[in-house]
């Protein structure tokens, strides 16, 4: 399957809107802003931009949600690619997936056993076998974010994976939109029950079960649908500004739905829907500017090293210099993000090589 350039350049905004939210909230984490100061047209203006900039930063965890809806979309593709050319071996299908996922969440654990400079906020006790495993949601309260709390996310990814192929079959049967709407009454049902009817920690709303993030996993996946068979008007809406648009739009009323429980059912899907289309929308954008379309398409290609790696050396590195001036604070976190996404990309270059010289020989037997 052809790679879409404004696809990973996405994937390379919303990880790096991910890793710049763990290292704001760890050095702003007991940091207040001064009061505005309207006395003059300049100090009015910087005090806008001020607030303007702290109330977007605190927004960062949305692009969790806006990744979900591009794991669907991607999935989706690359699974449609494979059905038009023939039928589709499930029991490969898994292979494939776990070779793909399995060997760098592994690769994750090690740098962080051996790394000097991690946070080491939990000490590594049996917990760390669940943890191997990816199933973190047993025993959630104590294992759904240890040692890294980025790694919940690898928990939820592998419930979609295990259920795809049923998603993927309904998808293709009912059509997109008949479809998402199943899977939204579905997955809005679950989180209404877990919130609401029999309060339940709220790790499993957040991704301990999988069904919970289905409307936005399932946003994905018709929106995937939906390009395959309509690309250009995808694209136009996408692409072009009006998605961008109303996305930003959107967003208030989004961020409306936290205000009280019934409406947060929709919350998580309704913020990320917007920072999706944000996302793309500038996505879109970057894709015309040759020069930074390249280099954030390789992050993009590269983002999942990137995400098991860098919240461990965010939270290390937030430490030691806070608080800082802001724009200290961006130099500081410009130059950390460099040499993470070059450190996750050779974790994930070097390991995916790895893994396909050891199953080469197995691949050459089997043909």
């Amino acid at each position: 399957m052809k790679r879409l350039l404004w696809i990973d350049i996405s994937k390379a905004l919303a990880i790096l809107f991910v890793v710049y939210f763990h290292f704001f909230r760890t050095v702003f984490e007991h940091y207040q802003l001064p009061p505005n100061d309207w006395s003059s047209i300049v100090t009015g203006m910087v005090s806008f931009l001020r607030s303007a900039w702290w109330e977007i930063s605190g927004l960062g965890f949305h692009a969790v949600g806006a990744f979900i809806i591009l794991s669907g979309w991607t999935l989706m593709q690359s699974t449609m690619a494979r059905a038009e050319s023939g039928h589709v071996h499930w029991g490969k299908w898994y292979g494939a997936r776990f070779v793909r996922l399995y060997p760098m969440y592994w690769v994750a654990h090690i740098v962080y056993l051996v790394s000097p400079f991690v946070a080491r906020l939990e000490p590594v006790d049996e917990r760390i076998v669940l943890s191997l495993l990816g199933l973190r949601f047993i025993n959630i309260e104590m294992n759904f974010m240890y040692l890294n709390a980025a790694w919940w996310y690898f928990s939820m990814l592998i419930q979609f994976y295990l259920i795809f192929p049923l998603l993927f079959w309904a998808a293709r049967k009912f059509g997109a939109w008949i479809f998402l709407i199943a899977a939204c009454a579905l997955g809005f049902f679950v989180r209404y029950l877990l919130l609401d009817v029999y309060p339940q920690s709220g790790l499993w709303v957040l991704g301990g079960f999988a069904v919970c993030r289905l409307p936005e996993f399932a946003l994905g996946m018709a929106l995937g649908l939906w390009h395959s068979k309509s690309t250009s008007r995808a694209e136009w809406f996408l692409l072009r500004g009006a998605g961008f648009v109303a996305g930003v739009l959107l967003y208030p009323l989004a961020l409306k739905l936290y205000d009280n429980g019934i409406a947060y059912v929709f919350c998580d899907f309704g913020t990320g829907a917007c920072c999706f289309l944000a996302t793309v929308g500038l996505a879109g954008f970057i894709s015309r500017a040759a020069a930074v379309a390249k280099i954030l398409s390789l992050v993009g290609m590269y983002s999942y090293g990137l995400y098991l790696i860098h919240q461990p050396y965010v939270i290390w590195l937030g430490l030691r210099i806070r608080p800082q001036p802001i724009l200290t604070f961006l130099l500081i976190f410009l130059l950390a993000l460099a040499i993470l996404s070059a450190w996750g990309m050779f974790l994930e270059k070097a390991t995916n090589n790895l893994v396909n010289k050891l199953l080469a020989p197995r691949r050459t037997a089997s043909a």
